[in-house]
């Protein structure tokens, strides 16, 4: 349900929930209500964003009450959602850190890692601070498991995860990226982290130790491509084996790194987190020829990238009632207004207007208009554009009900990996790394080469 060009590379956003809005308010959508059945209209219609996130979307909270009788439809349409979808929640969270914003390791101060020493913190917000800590302890966990010390890293970006790695845990480390600029900046950090290091050690805060430095190396992941062509990039040795990971494997690359894996014999385990989008349906899904073998199997490109949306991220925001919602509605709005004008335009870019959720409609179309280079003061039919903003509800209370297959398609599309894996017989498993509230790519696929086999029977860390 989004549009390609706004898919944010750790899950959705404020502008993709937006373009997803924005086709709820289109002109050839404005009837996606009257759609719905007449029953859960009326269940449906009056919920507060708090009762949307409590009854519909939290499949744990256990203190339901109704305002009103569910048909039996709705219930079990709720029902089923949740229990076909992969439990997003890690093994090692506790209670009190699936009720909070940010995991445990942030509660003392909201942008450093109580678990990440503090020359991995560096210039890494908090979200990736998670991320490496939970990664790198899990590749570590494989690394000793398998006897296997090297590590490619893909999609390398900064190197934030290959320092961790490499610096932290002591892994050789190749990091491939293909952004000659953030190669160059991932190599400045590595010096400012030895540097750090160095004078440490010094000071006798640290002891002398040897630290294995990575290498970045620049190239492209081509997902056309043979294995051997990849190898090659890497600059390693012709017969040395490696685990492959990847911390954001964004599109193709991902689908791309189990096809490398399936056919390279010297990469042991793979274990990148697992995006669902693909921007080539006959590239990343279906990969197993058991699914290609269903009649019915096809899932449009906006279905896939409605799988990219995270459950846990809207249920804060209905909970709190955030502003966001209302400046969600205020876009959609106006579009209209900007399609009246120019149809030819659609989904315009207009940056953020800084708390426009406490603006009169009026004053936040003054301000956005010019912004797609229409005139700020363009007559306005406000009783039509009144009329439309008293939709908000619906419209919340649909995209919910979107939302809520989010996980669903998510679980399809990773089944089909695992199978594609399996037909080759390769062994996978789904791990769920990260605080989904906090990181929503949150499963981490774990493959592992046959003569390994203890690997995937335990591999969180």
């Amino acid at each position: 349900f989004i549009n390609k060009s706004t898919r944010g590379k750790h899950g959705p956003g404020k502008r993709q929930i937006r373009d997803t809005i924005l086709e709820l308010f289109s002109p050839l959508h404005e009837d996606l209500w009257a759609t719905l059945p007449p029953g859960w209209q009326e269940a449906l219609c009056d919920l507060s964003a708090p009762q949307i996130a409590n009854l519909l979307l939290d499949n744990n909270f256990t203190e339901r009450c109704y305002p009103s009788v569910w048909p039996l439809s709705l219930l079990a349409f709720r029902t089923s959602a949740h229990i076909l979808a992969f439990s997003r929640r890690p093994q090692d969270q506790g209670a009190q850190d699936a009720g909070s914003l940010r995991p445990e390791e942030f509660h003392k101060n909201n942008s450093q890692s109580s678990l990440l020493g503090h020359i991995f913190r560096k210039h890494v917000k908090p979200k990736k601070q998670h991320e490496i800590r939970k990664l790198g302890a899990l590749v570590k966990t494989l690394c000793d498991k398998t006897c296997c010390k090297t590590v490619v890293d893909v999609g390398s970006g900064q190197g934030h995860l290959t320092r961790f790695l490499s610096f932290g845990l002591g892994l050789s480390v190749t990091g491939i990226e293909a952004d000659a600029a953030l190669v160059s900046m991932a190599r400045k950090f590595d010096e400012q982290l030895l540097s750090t290091l160095k004078k440490q050690i010094e000071r006798k805060v640290t002891r002398s130790a040897t630290v294995p430095s990575p290498n970045h190396v620049i190239g492209w992941v081509n997902p056309r491509a043979s294995w051997e062509e990849f190898i090659k990039q890497l600059e390693m040795g012709a017969c040395e084996r490696f685990i492959l990971t990847g911390l954001h494997a964004c599109g193709d690359l991902s689908a791309t790194l189990l096809r490398h894996f399936a056919s390279c014999p010297h990469v042991l385990v793979l274990v990148p987190p697992c995006p669902t989008h693909s921007s080539r349906s006959e590239f990343g899904y279906p990969m197993s020829s058991w699914v290609r073998g269903l009649p019915g199997h096809q899932l449009s490109y906006k279905a896939r990238e409605g799988a990219c949306h995270a459950i846990e991220d809207y249920v804060e925001r209905l909970r709190t009632e955030s502003g966001v919602l209302k400046t969600h509605c205020y876009r959609a709005v106006l579009e209209t207004v900007i399609r009246a004008c120019r149809p030819d335009l659609r989904r315009a870019g207009i940056q953020t207007i800084k708390k426009a959720h406490l603006l009169p409609f009026s004053e936040y179309a003054r301000l956005g208009l010019p912004r797609v280079g229409l005139p700020s003061d363009l007559p306005l039919d406000h009783s039509r554009l009144d009329a439309m903003l008293q939709q908000k509800g619906r419209v919340v209370v649909y995209f919910s009900l979107v939302l809520l297959l989010a996980p669903v398609v998510e679980t399809l599309v990773l089944l089909d990996r695992m199978l594609f894996l399996q037909e080759r017989g390769l062994q996978s498993q789904l791990v769920p790394l990260f605080d989904p509230a906090f990181s929503p790519r949150n499963l981490v696929l774990v493959a592992v080469r046959p003569g390994h086999s203890g690997v995937a029977q335990s591999p969180t860390a």
